[in-house]
């Protein structure tokens, strides 16, 4: 154990200030706890291999789900069962069983512990054994060379996998999974290892050669009970509600999904006028599904018609547009919403964005939605989708329908289903080669249409856009799309125009037409300059220019004219960026964007120090603003453009690359920031001293070769009071974070991770002898690495 170790470990239990004696002695104390701690932390290593998947835990089920879990775990121990099916029917809880017991197996003494590693991936309707390998890989830390075909991938992975004792869970399979191809070797063959698959079907599990299959049933009624009670809350005991509340709990008919979604909608509701229409609803439902789903459309279309407005439902069905198990940006979703009018678009960003995720909220409050897979996304239960897609397609009430035909390979769009009646559509994630050309098309009242994800896809026949005159949202992101056809201008009521990554797109048609245009996302795109008539857009709200290379004209005007520009991305743009009097008298400057007087949210690369004052305009102008990220230097190589939609806690993100920070120039710009990364610059210490740091909250200084040594007294107040993570990286020249503490007068109260990677020379993070430093009450994490 290094010195460092214990010294931190002294400070964090609040050893500081005891008398020598006692000081050693709890020295000595912490040295046995740590050493204590480092053996199950060995123990926490070696049982690595099982990765921690988020949902309800066992504590929150009923005795059912336990009784379940238990009779599983049992199979994993049970020699004779190398292939483990686990099926029912959609919603009775089969992914919830192999969560809590894949963490179950987490929480096991590794000396226990019957597999190297556990292997979990979610295989979906739509099978895509690329995905599942580079899933699998993911989880081995195994870089896969996709460059050696299927065949080399799948080899690639055997041969790994043939080193392990593995337990592979495939959640929710819908057809067979050829092994072979897949890359795993069969477990009969594999001595220890084991596959456990989820399926609504008992069909898939026997084609995969199940060992032994386990039926998961619905609850019985006192679980049922139970679990209903526990989402309605204690309104059930309510003499003139219980009788009602356990008829609807019957209509449920134990269904796990069915009764935490009614549940939940009746939730703390004291009418009984209320439970006795949600009963006769309950009764009246007529089933469209196929009779094994029935009762799950039936009571989640409740749950739908429940829903206490009209926008709310419709908010709701647009979530059915995208794939099954698709993860949706958070803020995307609130655009897409405003493009087709169900957000009111005469709020400004900050209300009309409030509204969205209020919105979003109150579905997954009705658990109609639930979070994604990422920070900031969601996405819809599959079989709460499926009952969405069958509302959206058979049973709206005005009539008109969605089409949705997303993730199933189609290779082109049979004319045929493309409608009058149809309202939205959808054809995301496939391998569309062409659009129809053909004048049977109908599609007057289509106010969305999403194409996205077809990279085959490189050519919009002129005729095709003059059949969908009412598109509010048009996206066209991720195919190989060259050029626009002229028919896009008729498009008078279009709001939203995503073209993100159609990298073979160099130019667009004049876009003055295109008066009620709110979004237009031109990320990623290939083309050299912007549209004419782009400036007379007066309704756009977000313009997205992130990752345009190769963009190399901006003329003046054009861009400082978007009088209701909300959102602006200008990131890794080709363009350069300069101030005023380094441009020719044609092009933008840096100058003209404070002219954009309603701009919430800025992302914009700069090679050049901008040196302003704070008595400068643009220097409130920046400081006004609700969220940005301006990266400043000259060797600026961000990679992949940082999303916008991650700027949901409005932070306001700095990095500065290559830049000598010695004359103070910058102060204006970090004064305001809340993330700052500082990476190989000069004059660092002059310039931590001259400015003030009241809201940072995140500081990252990397490769820079400096000390932190002053020779002087300690700072006398904190100059970075709400720091609550400090990350250094490379600093060839730092011996102690005291260091820093003393230039800066930290005092680390808020201070919650902490990061030392790569400090050649770091001999301990905070000394004991200097009176400044205090306890870190809120620190969280330590990761050190020299």
């Amino acid at each position: 154990m290094s010195g460092m170790d214990v010294v931190v470990a002294a400070l964090v239990g609040g050893a500081v200030g005891k008398t020598t004696e006692s000081l050693c002695d709890s020295i000595s104390s912490t040295i046995k706890n740590i050493v204590k701690g480092t053996q199950q932390l060995d123990v926490l290593a070696k049982n690595t291999a099982v990765e921690h998947i988020p949902g309800p835990s066992i504590q929150d089920q009923t005795a059912s789900v336990s009784e379940d879990l238990a009779k599983t775990m049992a199979l994993l121990f049970d020699n004779r069962f190398q292939r483990i099916g686990i099926w029912g029917m959609g919603g009775v809880g089969k992914t919830n069983l192999v969560r809590n017991l894949n963490n179950k197996l987490l929480e096991m003494n590794s000396n226990h512990m019957p597999f190297s590693c556990v292997l979990w991936v979610t295989v979906s309707k739509n099978l895509d054994i690329k995905k599942l390998q580079m899933g699998i890989a993911s989880r081995l830390k195994l870089e896969l060379k996709e460059s050696s075909g299927a065949d080399g991938m799948a080899t690639q992975l055997h041969r790994r996998l043939k080193e392990e004792r593995f337990l592979l869970i495939l959640d929710d399979a819908w057809q067979k999974i050829d092994l072979d191809i897949l890359g795993v070797p069969r477990p009969e063959v594999q001595s220890g290892s084991k596959i456990m698959l989820t399926s609504r079907s008992l069909d898939v599990c026997r084609d995969m050669l199940t060992d032994v299959e386990v039926k998961m049933s619905v609850l019985k009624d006192e679980d049922a009970w139970q679990l209903f009670s526990r989402h309605a809350a204690d309104v059930v005991s309510l003499e003139h509600i219980r009788p009602l509340a356990e008829a609807i709990c019957r209509e449920c008919q134990g269904l796990p999904l069915a009764i935490i979604t009614t549940g939940t909608a009746m939730r703390r509701k004291t009418n009984p006028e209320v439970w006795k229409h949600a009963l006769n609803q309950f009764r009246r439902s007529v089933p469209c599904a196929a009779q094994v789903e029935e009762t799950v459309y039936k009571h989640l279309k409740w749950s739908y018609d429940s829903l206490e407005c009209e926008d709310l439902k419709n908010c709701f069905l647009y979530c059915s547009l995208f794939p099954e198990d698709f993860s949706i940006d958070i803020v995307e979703l609130v655009w897409y919403w405003l493009a087709e009018g169900l957000i009111d678009e005469r709020e400004d960003y900050e209300v009309f964005y409030s509204r969205g995720i209020s919105l979003i909220e109150n579905l997954k409050d009705a658990c109609l939605l639930e979070e994604g897979s990422r920070k900031g996304t969601v996405k819809m239960h599959d079989v709460v989708r499926d009952v969405s897609i069958w509302i959206a397609s058979t049973c709206s009430e005005d009539g008109s329908k969605y089409l949705v035909r997303t993730g199933k390979g189609l290779k082109e769009i049979s004319a045929t289903e493309l409608s009058n009646s149809l309202k939205r559509v959808s054809f995301m994630d496939n391998d569309l080669e062409k659009l129809p050309n053909d004048f049977v098309i109908r599609c007057s009242e289509a106010s969305t249409f999403l194409l996205q994800n077809n990279p085959r896809l490189d050519l919009i026949p002129e005729i095709f856009l003059e059949r969908f005159k009412a598109l509010r949202v048009l996206n066209f992101s991720t195919t190989c799309i060259k050029s626009l056809p002229d028919s896009l201008l008729q498009l008078d009521d279009l709001r939203a125009l995503l073209l993100s990554n159609c990298k073979d797109l160099e130019g667009l048609p004049p876009l003055e037409r295109l008066s009620r245009l709110q979004v237009l996302d031109l990320s990623l795109t290939g083309i050299r300059e912007l549209s004419r008539g782009l400036e007379q857009l007066s309704n756009l709200r977000h313009l997205n220019l992130a990752g345009t290379y190769k963009l190399k004209v901006v003329k003046a005007g054009v861009i400082s004219k978007l009088s209701r520009l909300e959102v602006l991305d200008l990131s890794d743009s080709g363009y350069i960026w300069k101030e005023k009097g380094a441009v020719q008298e044609e092009e933008a400057c840096f100058e003209e964007l404070p002219c954009l007087e309603r701009l919430q949210v800025l992302s914009i690369t700069l090679n050049w120090i901008p040196c302003y004052t704070p008595q400068d305009t643009i220097t409130s102008w920046i400081n006004g603003l609700k969220a940005f990220d301006i990266s400043v230097g000259l060797s600026i190589c961000s990679g992949p453009v940082r999303d916008l939609w991650l700027l949901l806690d409005a932070p306001k993100f700095v990095t500065i690359d290559g830049i000598d920070l010695s004359g103070g120039q910058i102060g204006w710009l970090l004064s305001n920031a809340s993330d700052l990364g500082i990476i190989d610059c000069g004059g660092l210490n002059e310039m931590l001293q001259g400015t003030s740091f009241t809201y940072l909250k995140k500081l990252q200084i990397m490769h820079c070769n400096c000390s932190f040594r002053t020779g002087g007294p300690a700072a006398q107040y904190d100059l970075l009071p709400n720091l609550e993570q400090l990350h250094l990286e490379h600093m060839r020249g730092v011996e102690s974070i005291s260091e820093l503490g003393n230039l800066l007068g930290l005092r680390f109260q808020r201070l919650k991770k902490l990061l030392v990677i790569s400090c050649s020379k770091m001999k301990y993070l905070l000394s004991l002898g200097n009176s400044n430093n205090r306890t870190m009450p809120k620190l969280e994490v330590i990761k050190e690495s020299l």
